[in-house]
């Protein structure tokens, strides 16, 4: 932790034009998030540095060279490429309508529909249970090394690489996520930061104006093919990182011609009734939070969650040309709740990304108990 007198000043001086409203180029802020990784500035710095980025609005290079950043100096390296498309389907948190886990039971279903997923997340910073958090509780080892996530994924089509680990940033980001509860660029360059490189991505917003920039950012770091999407309730007012089944959202796909399309979707388009947000809610508590994701991925309860869980999925489907539309898909992840392949994909998946000790088994038998399906998920491990 060393800096310099002219180090302090040309900081500085970049933080003040941020604050007249300037833009850096993507070496400029690349640099910038170099020095905040290495500690290389004061605590001072660095939080004026991210609030000051943030309050300006960050535009798609800025916000590519802290992804550069950070992929090349804290993000550890998987040394063989997964087959392709490998898809990545997260949030940037920061919403203001909290909901259950729809992300990762997204993913699930997904997975048991044969897409490749190669998820990257963290624990909860600004809700109660985040995806990592929900992990651990399923018995995923969410502190393993990167190898056995790889292989979970060639194995299951699913795997989770832990944000805040040190296995997966070995030096600073977890550090500065711990210590920051605002949102900051960090919310959208870390995420997209993964050990591995997807090529397609379901992506949710915190705001519906980051869209077009988190399309910009994501084709600038090479992805082929993205949705980013922003949900609303039913008044239009509070908004969602995920596909809402409240009320419209907006999507802004691109495709590998490098065109775009921008609109909006109702549940009412793929077929599906609107929700109340009371159905959907998070519940502010991580067992409560287990016991609903497994029952909604054994389709035992909670149908507004499973509507919500198939239309996200059915999303991933269209996304790599599974089926022909949304609708579509929402229909094959209904039908592979209800025909059991996504709980024995969650089985199979805890038992790839498991501890070698197996005590993320008995962790996920005894969640399985408490929402009623113990013998059930006991005879698909």
């Amino acid at each position: 932790m060393t800096w310099t007198e002219e180090s302090l000043r040309q900081f500085g001086a970049n933080i003040q034009r941020l604050l007249r409203g300037e833009d850096l180029d993507r070496e400029e802020c690349c640099g910038m998030f170099q020095q905040v990784l290495l500690n290389c500035q004061p605590d001072l710095q660095q939080g004026a540095f991210l609030a000051a980025l943030a309050s300006k609005g960050e535009t798609a290079l800025e916000i590519a060279g802290a992804w550069q950043a950070i992929v090349e100096l804290d993000t550890a390296r998987v040394p063989d490429a997964l087959d392709c498309p490998l898809v990545e389907n997260s949030g940037t948190g920061m919403d203001r309508l909290k909901t259950f886990n729809v992300s990762t039971a997204a993913a699930v279903v997904a997975a048991a529909g044969g897409v490749r997923l190669a998820r990257h997340g963290s624990r909860a910073l600004t809700s109660s249970c985040g995806t990592v958090d929900l992990a651990e509780r399923l018995g995923i080892d969410v502190e393993c090394e990167v190898s056995t996530v790889v292989a979970s994924i060639r194995a299951e089509g699913i795997g989770l690489f832990n944000g805040m680990s040190p296995k997966v940033h070995p030096h600073s980001l977890g550090r500065i996520l711990s210590q920051i509860r605002f949102g900051s660029t960090l919310n959208i360059a870390a995420s997209l930061a993964s050990p591995c490189r997807p090529t397609h991505a379901l992506r949710g917003v915190y705001a519906r104006e980051l869209i077009p920039r988190v399309s910009d950012v994501m084709r600038e770091i090479g992805y082929e093919r993205a949705m980013i999407v922003h949900g609303f309730d039913a008044a239009n007012e509070k908004g969602m990182d995920e596909i809402s089944n409240l009320g419209e959202t907006v999507i802004q796909e691109f495709f590998p011609d490098g065109r775009k399309e921008t609109y909006r979707l109702a549940p009412e388009d793929v077929g599906l009734g609107r929700a109340d947000y009371s159905s959907i809610a998070a519940s502010g508590d991580v067992c409560r939070e287990v016991v609903r994701f497994l029952k909604v991925i054994s389709g035992t309860g909670h149908p507004e969650c499973v509507d919500m869980v198939c239309l996200n999925a059915g999303a991933i489907f269209y996304l790599v040309g599974r089926t022909r539309d949304i609708r579509a898909g929402v229909e094959m992840s209904r039908g592979i709740i209800e025909s059991g392949k996504a709980l024995e994909k969650l089985c199979r998946w805890v038992a790839a990304q498991a501890d070698a000790a197996r005590r993320g088994v008995r962790r996920f038998l005894d969640a399985a108990a408490g929402a009623g399906i113990r013998e059930k998920a006991a005879a698909l491990l």
